[in-house]
């Protein structure tokens, strides 16, 4: 809670506000961050786009993109983090996409493999990430890492 709770400090006094689009992580980030009181007013969104459907339809991230890049991808991270920031007028939109498992893996992207991504009008970026464990630990992991990016990205 520490984490968070100073993160929530410095957007206030930065004046900066913040949205976040998560899949693998199912809401947890959001949940940390609405844990703290007083978050609303630098929160302004969250959503879980868990789907393909979702993330095209609410995030209006393009079949196409999901088609060739997959929706556990650096783009498709990227294009989140946009598009949440924009759809909800938020300064900095953060996106979390991966897979936690047990299944849903591939070759390529073993269970484990999240991107997490952030955007704001001056800066985006996004990294990978292949955590382990069982479902439940790599979500706490992925959401402990995007808390740590979150921190470095706005001061």
């Amino acid at each position: 809670m520490l984490k968070e709770k100073k993160l929530l400090e410095i957007l206030s006094k930065k004046k900066l506000t913040l949205a976040i689009a998560e899949s693998c992580t199912g809401g947890l980030l959001s949940n940390c961050i609405t844990n703290i009181p007083g978050s609303s007013r630098v929160f302004l969104l969250g959503i879980i786009a868990y789907s393909n459907e979702a993330k095209n339809k609410i995030l209006k991230i393009p079949k196409s993109v999901i088609q060739a890049k997959g929706a556990v991808s650096s783009e498709t991270a990227k294009l989140m983090a946009a598009k949440i920031a924009k759809l909800s007028g938020a300064s900095i939109g953060i996106a979390i996409t991966g897979i936690a498992g047990p299944a849903g893996a591939s070759t390529d992207k073993p269970v484990g493999t999240v991107f997490i991504a952030l955007a704001s009008d001056k800066k985006a970026l996004a990294e990978k990430f292949h955590f382990s464990g069982n479902r439940l630990q790599i979500k706490r992991k992925t959401t402990e890492k995007a808390l740590d990016m979150l921190l470095k990205f706005i001061r």
